[in-house]
């Protein structure tokens, strides 16, 4: 700026001494001039003493109205702020920084401070605790008051939390139950949490603490999955309560008798005495067959017999036997089907009902396939084994058969025996008395003397006053 003011002043004396004005501006500024419109915009280099010390003043003011500020010196020279001093914590640097730069027309800041590690500012922080401190004791009337408060509301969720447990309506399903007053405790610690933050006035600690839980809460339901899910399969179950004890149940490809239902597991005693523990949401999903619901149950067996036999006499002729037996049902009747056509036999499917009150489901079976077998045979009718037709060829490998007998017939030889005459359906004789088929009852007294004698720590969940599924 002052060299603008002397080359005015200049040029005004040469032009009244007569010399032209494209003289006094030489070819060197003109370029520099060019360089510096090509150069963009630059930093005003024009000096406003003003305007520092507007900047200066504005600054100072700011911090003298901050007590943590009051050690700090401001110089402002050409729109540059100049900081040194002692501040009391390490923060307040950049918080002094951050000020100054917010004021208009700072150019840049040059941030000298230091923190002040004296005893003097050591003892002004433990001052400010101080006051902290007061300020915590003449609240202490309205924390005890809204403590109080929240007691109250939470005292008053565990009381209706034990009356839901114990209503006759959720008291038959301890895991319902339970469930249930643990939901009404949560919601009301919740709320006597909420009401006590407000009347202290603390209600942002308590977002920040729900957030923080909800973050937690997710990791946790994803890293516990499979627990979450087992939990409310043994609540489904123990609402829908697909069996009861003792039953004799099918579970997937896991058999046994039921001994209890538990909030984490159904255990089952299996038919050679062992425990069987399957957690309940496999339980919940797989197939579950129940032997005990209908006392009467189908058994069905396969015999093959020779394809050159009358297969309707021997079908009656087996319905006939099975009829015979003592623990066969009449109603529904005995039946047989042919379900194949062997190499060699005929494959026929006997079937017969019996009553699993009366007899064993495994020995009655049994006795059915001896009694079936040992009457067709002696009705004439052939069982025959699979038959092989090995064939020799003489080009490949030659067996030595010398000294092979012939099993051609020849002249002279006896012929083979005749078969025995068949019996005609319908006089059947009775066949020899079968062997006990009374039920085993070993596996459901050692499931009825567990469950007296408990022994579990999780709670029953199988109740027989409930309907079944």
């Amino acid at each position: 700026m002052l060299r603008a003011a002397l080359a005015l002043v200049a040029s005004i004396l040469l032009l009244g001494a007569g010399v032209p004005a494209q003289a006094l501006v030489p070819a060197t500024a003109t370029e520099s001039a060019a360089v510096d419109d090509a150069a963009g915009p630059q930093i005003d280099n024009i000096v406003d003493n003003g305007a520092d010390g507007r900047i200066e003043g504005r600054i100072r003011g700011i911090f003298a109205e901050l007590p943590a500020f009051a050690g700090v010196d401001v110089a402002v020279e050409q729109g540059v702020v100049k900081l040194s001093g002692l501040v009391p914590a390490e923060q307040d640097i950049a918080r002094a920084e951050a000020i100054a730069g917010r004021v208009s027309g700072v150019v840049t800041i040059e941030n000298r401070l230091e923190r002040d590690l004296s005893v003097d500012s050591s003892l002004a922080t433990l001052s400010g605790l101080q006051g902290k401190l007061d300020g915590i004791v003449r609240a202490l009337p309205v924390l005890a008051l809204a403590l109080a408060v929240a007691v109250a509301i939470i005292a008053a969720g565990y009381l209706l939390a034990r009356l839901v447990s114990k209503a006759s309506r959720f008291a038959r399903n301890p895991f319902l139950a339970d469930l249930i007053a643990s939901l009404i405790r949560f919601a009301f610690i919740i709320g006597g949490v909420v009401v006590a933050l407000d009347m202290i006035g603390a209600t942002a600690l308590l977002g920040a603490v729900l957030g923080g839980a909800g973050v937690i809460g997710i990791a946790l339901g994803f890293a516990m999955r499979e627990t979450v899910e087992n939990h409310v399969a043994s609540l489904m179950l123990s609402l829908r309560q697909p069996f009861r004890a003792n039953d004799h149940v099918l579970i997937g490809d896991l058999e046994g008798r039921v001994i209890r239902l538990t909030t984490r597991a159904t255990v089952l005693m299996t038919l050679d005495g062992n425990h069987l523990r399957i957690p309940n949401g496999q339980v919940f999903k797989a197939v579950i067959t129940n032997y005990t619901r209908n006392p009467q149950r189908r058994f069905d067996f396969v015999l093959g017999v020779d394809a050159d036999e009358n297969l309707q006499d021997a079908m009656a002729r087996g319905i006939e036997l099975l009829k015979a037996l003592p623990f066969v049902l009449n109603q529904p009747e005995p039946g047989a089907r042919i379900v194949e056509v062997g190499d060699s036999a005929i494959a026929i499917r006997y079937l017969a009902w019996i009553d699993q009150t009366e007899a064993d489901w495994f020995k009655s079976k049994s006795q059915a396939i001896i009694a079936v077998k040992e009457g067709l045979e002696a009705a004439g009718f052939g069982l025959p084994e699979p038959i092989y037709r090995l064939r020799i060829d003489p080009r490949t490998s030659p067996l030595p058969l010398s000294g092979v007998e012939d099993a051609r017939p020849r002249s002279g030889d006896a012929p083979d025996p005749a078969p025995p005459p068949k019996t005609p359906a319908g006089s059947i004789e009775a066949p020899r008395s079968p062997a006990d088929v009374k039920p085993e009852s070993e596996i459901a007294e050692m499931v009825e003397r567990e469950r007296r004698a408990g022994g579990s720590e999780d709670k029953d969940l199988l109740d027989d006053g409930c309907p079944v599924e």
